[in-house]
């Protein structure tokens, strides 16, 4: 009888440099190539779970050309005791471990299913440069980033893994045939994302362009929303689209600049960040920090509204909303200034926001610090102050100095002239009146006053330091 194995894909949608998929095709005579959806975890209607789906949806058509991903809708153990069903052969289970959240729970669950069905489990850490545990203080978590820095540089970086799929024979017979005429309509009920394109080539063509134009101003030209000049990795590294390994060595072969060196940071605060919430795992929850789990947040309804519409009469803030809800997508520096306007100045609570960025942001991974909401809030690790807030008109000057990212996203501004393009409010009625304007109207005033609330958030935050010494 024929030993089959499977190749469970999850957030892993790419055939090359894929550590668990080499040693399934490297070990297995027969394997099965797998992908399961559970309906529990899906957000309707959201850009989020749109993006990735349709992600799912590109590399099944990819590998159905000449194989198959087999597919099945359920909670993870109902549909492998369905494929068990089907083909009780099965010996071997291969899939790329997931070290945070639902997917730590899932596969240790899962762990425990397959060891009873008396299915040997293969897994491997493969979606990060070093694993949660790798880099460690005496085997203690690091809480400060810069000494993680220091040791994450120095340690060695693995290759990309080569994948030989004609090294095994891939079971392309239908399984599941209902099931594959339900992906079929869940498919087409997702939106039709011209303007992002899918894929594993896709992602290695748009690292190649970013490496090749951008890198070596990475340093210079990151935090300007208008310039456009960041990776746009997020999305595909979430998916696993594009593996960490190709990223990190394509990057290696570049000539060295500042741009690079701060690049190759950023990939380190992913690292770093995976191993807080590893280190965490009730961070979506509550404060990593005990002394900021007493902020007594306002949570006004109607505030929240106006923030999620970009109705806040901030200028950056309202385009960075706009961006976020036109294209699924946010600039890095935009979502700093909108989660602080939201905790800082509007004092509502983070996990509101987190919870609207996780619903509208393409690429919104918590394992990553994608969103950073802990970050907004201080509320994370010792890397950000409580009393750093940012004030929004100054980062607005500062990083859209002409307002031209303001423009595009806010056009009620257009005809305001660069004076008033951060503090519109300072316009007279007879200015308001020449560029074709009125303030409360077309456009809204300042919802709150910044200086205000700051101080309100300042006393709030020593509020809670005290209550948790107390």
């Amino acid at each position: 009888m024929t030993m089959t194995s499977v190749m469970w894909f999850r957030k892993d949608l790419r055939l090359s440099d894929n550590k668990a998929l080499a040693k399934a095709c490297e070990e297995s005579e027969e394997l099965i190539l797998f992908f399961q959806l559970n309906p529990e975890q899906f957000i309707e209607g959201s850009p989020n779970h749109q993006a990735f789906f349709s992600s799912v949806a590109y590399l099944k058509k990819q590998i159905d050309q000449h194989r198959h991903l087999h597919v099945h809708f359920g909670n993870p153990k109902d549909s492998f005791k369905e494929l068990l069903k089907a083909v009780p052969e099965i010996t071997d289970i291969y899939f790329n471990t997931d070290e945070t959240g639902y997917g730590a729970t899932r596969d240790q669950e899962m762990r425990t299913f397959f060891k009873e069905q008396k299915i040997q489990v293969h897994e491997f850490m493969d979606g990060y440069l070093h694993g949660a545990r790798e880099i460690t203080r005496n085997g203690n978590y690091y809480k400060v980033y810069t000494p993680y820095y220091k040791k994450w540089i120095e340690q060695v970086k693995e290759s990309p893994i080569e994948v030989n799929l004609s090294k095994t024979t891939v079971k392309s017979q239908l399984i599941f045939e209902k099931e594959e005429a339900r992906f079929k309509t869940f498919c087409e009920q997702l939106p039709v994302l011209d303007d992002q394109p899918l894929g594993e080539a896709y992602a290695i063509e748009r690292l190649k362009k970013f490496v090749k134009e951008d890198l070596k101003v990475y340093d210079q030209k990151r935090d300007i929303p208008e310039a456009d000049q960041t990776s746009r990795l997020s999305r595909h590294l979430r998916t696993g689209e594009i593996s960490i390994r190709t990223v990190w060595q394509v990057v290696q072969k570049a000539p060295n600049s500042t741009g690079k060196t701060t690049f190759e940071k950023e990939l380190c605060w992913r690292d770093f960040y995976h191993m807080i919430y590893v280190a965490f795992p009730k961070q979506k929850e509550e404060s990593i920090q005990e002394n900021y789990r007493y902020v007594e947040w306002e949570n006004k309804r109607a505030d929240f509204k106006k923030w999620q519409a970009g109705q806040t009469g901030f200028p950056i803030v309202d385009a960075a909303m706009r961006q976020l809800n036109e294209t699924g997508w946010m600039h890095n520096r935009l979502r700093m200034i909108t989660a602080s306007f939201l905790t800082k100045d509007l004092l509502i609570d983070w996990r509101w926001g987190e919870k609207y960025f996780q619903q509208m942001l393409v690429d919104y991974d918590p394992a990553s610090n994608i969103g950073g909401w802990q970050w907004a809030a201080s509320t994370g690790t010792d890397a950000v102050p409580y009393f750093r807030i940012f004030n929004p008109t100054t980062q607005s000057e500062k990083f859209d100095p002409k307002g031209d990212f303001i423009r595009t996203f806010v056009p009620e501004l257009k005809a305001i002239p660069n004076k008033f393009i951060h503090q519109p409010e300072k316009m007279t009625e007879a200015q308001q009146k020449e560029y074709g304007i009125q303030l409360g109207e077309t456009y809204p005033l300042p919802i709150v006053d910044h200086k205000e609330q700051r101080k309100r958030a300042l006393a709030k935050y020593e509020f809670s330091k005290e209550r948790a010494q107390e």
